[in-house]
This record gives C-alpha cells, sequence and structure tokens, in this order.
C-alpha cells in the first residue's frame, strides 16, 4: 500500500528531483511533489514524497528526518490526511455581494449593495464605520 510522506523546512531552492534522489535510496518513489504558491510559483517550503512500500517509507521517515539540506533540519513524517490536519471553522459565513443570498451564520451586515454574509468565526459582529457628524 502506497504511504504518503510529508516533508517540511526545505530550502527554497529544493526540487522534486532531490527528492527523489534523497527517498529512492530507501525504496521506491512513485512521486515526489514540492508545493508551491499559487501566485508566485515559488516553494511553500514543504513536500509530498510517495513511496510504494509502507516498510521502507518508514524507514525513510527514520533516516531522513532531521537530516541538514543546505543548512536547514528537514522535519519528515506520515502525512495525515488534510480533514485531521485542520482545525473545525466556525458555522455559516460567506455569500452576499450585489443582493445575493447571504451566509446563514451571524447577522446580516448589508452594504449599499445588499449581500453580505454573516460572521462564522465566532468574533461578535462588527459596528460600521460612522463618517462624519
Amino acid at each position: 500500500m502506497p504511504t504518503k510522506i510529508y516533508v517540511g523546512n526545505l530550502p527554497w531552492r529544493a526540487t522534486d528531483e532531490q527528492l527523489t534522489s534523497m527517498f529512492s535510496a530507501h525504496g521506491d518513489v512513485t512521486e515526489a511533489r514540492i508545493v508551491t504558491d499559487r501566485e508566485t510559483g515559488r516553494s511553500r517550503g514543504f513536500a509530498f514524497v510517495t513511496m510504494t512500500d509502507a516498510s521502507q517509507a518508514q524507514s525513510a521517515i527514520q533516516a531522513i528526518n532531521g537530516a541538514s539540506m543546505e543548512g536547514r533540519a528537514l522535519v519528515v513524517n506520515e502525512a495525515q490526511a488534510r480533514e485531521q490536519s485542520r482545525p473545525p471553522r466556525g458555522p455559516g459565513g460567506g455569500g452576499g455581494g450585489f443582493g445575493g443570498p447571504r451566509g446563514s451564520g451571524g447577522p446580516r451586515r448589508d452594504g449599499p449593495w445588499g449581500g453580505g454574509g454573516g460572521g462564522g468565526d465566532g468574533a461578535p459582529p462588527r459596528r460600521p464605520r460612522q463618517f462624519g457628524g
């Protein structure tokens, strides 16, 4: 069964090929991908490596975790499912704008064009700014 591995604290100049080479010394690598910023295309400093065998993946994690790459100590562990790694968000929010539907959480805060969703982040609603006298 394939195992996905998280690799963090990567140097900005690291490449997919470097990761593939590093992890291939411990077993078969099916994919090594550095996560990049959508807008700039620059590395975000972490990557995911997929290995075909779970025991080889554990061997690679043990060997590479804490290893130095361009002076940076790598953080290597088994990747967690995305749903488990994010904290839960508040209810509702979103929607709105130009008279569109609003979110379900919190009070409506309309602007001159209608819409405007509710809160949803657990914070109390903000009061609109008052300008002039």
